[in-house]
This record gives C-alpha cells, sequence and structure tokens, in this order.
C-alpha cells in the first residue's frame, strides 16, 4: 500500500508540472519562448514551461553549486573541462570563470539554443558548444524531447515507465558520436556527465578522453541504467573503473577504493539511491 501511495503521489507531482507549465506558457503567449531570470550564478535564459532546473532558477536563483563545489579542487586556471549534458549552462558558466577552456556538449536542439543564449548574456567566451549526441558509435538516436522537465530529455528508454513520459515528449532523432573520435585532437583535465541514461554508451566512446582526465563526475541514477540503457553496475563500472583509482559519493560523504566501487554502486542501486555527481579521481 505504500509504494502504490507514494507512486500515486509521483505521479501527481509530475503531471501538476505539466499543467503549472503549460499554465505560465498560455499566460505569456505563444511568443515568448525563454525568460531571463538573475542567479547568483548569472543570467539564464530559461524555458517558461520547465517546471525542474527552470523552476528551481525562478525560485531560489541557483542551481547545481554543489557539482560546482565538489569539484573546486580540481578546477585551476589552466584547466580544460568537458561538460558532457550542459542543459542550458548553470553548471557550465560558473566552471568557465574558473578555468582556462570549456567544451559543452548539448543533444537537445531547444536546450542547445538556450546554452547559447546565455553563454552570449554572460559574456563567456572560452566555451565551445556542440549540438550533438554521446554514444560509442556514428548513429542516429530516437530522443525523448521532455518539456516540463527538459533536463531529463534522454535517448528512448528500454523499458518505457511513465515518468519518461508523463508530459507527452516530443520523439526526435538526433545525430550521436564516439567524442573520442568527435574531438580527436583534444583531451581534458576535468570532465562532467549527466545525460539521463546515456552515460555507459557515452563513456564506452570515450577512453582515450578517460584516460587523460584527472576527475570524472557523472550522475548515477539507478533507474537510468535499469530502464534506460538497461546495463548492469559492473558495466557501468567497466568503463570508468581502468582509468580512476579513487570514488567519492558526496551525498554520503564517503571515499571508496576501486575494489569497493562495484560492490558499494551495487548496493545503492538495491537500495535505490542515486546521486547527482559521483565522483571518479585518479591518484
Amino acid at each position: 500500500m505504500r509504494k502504490l501511495l507514494a507512486a500515486l503521489k509521483l505521479k501527481l507531482v509530475l503531471l501538476n508540472q505539466v499543467w503549472m507549465g503549460r499554465l505560465l506558457q498560455k499566460m505569456l503567449g505563444p511568443h515568448v519562448t525563454a525568460l531571463v531570470v538573475k542567479t547568483e550564478n548569472g543570467q539564464f535564459a530559461i524555458a517558461p514551461d520547465d517546471y525542474e532546473i527552470g523552476k528551481a532558477l525562478r525560485k531560489k536563483g541557483r542551481y547545481g553549486q554543489t557539482e560546482v563545489e565538489t569539484l573546486k579542487p580540481y578546477l585551476m586556471p589552466q584547466s580544460r573541462v568537458l561538460i558532457v549534458g550542459a542543459h542550458i549552462g548553470t553548471l557550465v558558466i560558473p566552471i568557465a570563470h574558473q578555468v582556462a577552456e570549456v567544451v559543452a556538449v548539448e543533444a537537445n536542439p531547444a536546450t542547445y539554443g538556450l546554452l547559447t543564449m546565455n553563454l552570449a548574456l554572460n559574456h563567456i567566451t572560452n566555451c565551445q558548444a556542440i549540438n550533438i549526441a554521446a554514444s560509442n558509435q556514428t548513429e542516429t538516436l530516437e530522443f525523448l524531447i521532455n518539456r516540463a522537465n527538459s533536463g531529463g530529455t534522454k535517448r528512448v528508454p528500454q523499458l518505457k515507465k511513465f515518468i519518461y513520459y508523463y508530459d507527452q515528449p516530443e520523439i526526435q532523432r538526433i545525430p550521436a558520436v564516439s567524442l573520442d573520435e568527435y574531438l580527436a585532437d583534444q583531451a581534458f583535465d576535468v570532465i562532467l556527465m549527466d545525460i539521463e541514461g546515456s552515460e555507459y554508451f557515452a563513456l564506452l566512446g570515450m577512453q582515450r578522453l578517460l584516460s587523460h582526465a584527472q576527475a570524472l563526475m557523472v550522475e548515477f541514477l539507478p533507474h537510468h541504467l535499469t530502464n534506460v540503457s538497461g546495463v548492469t553496475v559492473a558495466e557501468f563500472v567497466g568503463a570508468i573503473a581502468p582509468h580512476f583509482s579513487h570514488l567519492t559519493i558526496p551525498s554520503q560523504g564517503i571515499v571508496l577504493e576501486q575494489r569497493d566501487f562495484i560492490p558499494h554502486l551495487e548496493a545503492m542501486v538495491i537500495a535505490q539511491q542515486g546521486d547527482d555527481g559521483i565522483l571518479f579521481r585518479k591518484d
């Protein structure tokens, strides 16, 4: 009964996001494609009907500070940073102010438009924005283009759950590449990745880039592994562990050695515990 009530409550919350987003868009009018908000990290153009990151920026004036703080020891004035799943730039902008160069990859065409707008609004000149999906090969992927939570845009999941389809997302075909090939002449000190379940495939396609990086921050959500990519923890870790010796899980305040990566993350999956950005690092 508790699980049923929790699932019902989640459905109502998600549907309320859709209704509120559509109401706000209707009030603003059909020609308003973005709102500009002033935040702790600068000005951001956001989609009016985005009720996740967009709402956080409108109401609180902040988003992503925890991840930026976790990465701070690795962000040097000479650093080059790769952000895969850049969204509208809430992490890109503050990081770009601290490092030499950023490459920001964003698959969703509409979100990419807001990203480039936000780079201009904040006078960011050291960031190259790329509108492409990251995968393990050159291919064309079907993506769910979510509106109520544009940050939830993802490749079509293997298991079609309500949480991915509640806002009736449009399906678009998006070109995808191996980042090792697409960025063949580049290397990065720090890599951030948040691509809603496509992480495993992207990681397979960037083994050279991972070998050069000192740190990798990646979102870890059990339902993405199970429902979206359909891979095990062992497969996911297998694409990462050869390049890194330690793992920090910020939400739990612990640091793990390589031999403990798989058992600890498997335990998190069983407990349905996730983290917005677990941090792998070299010695």
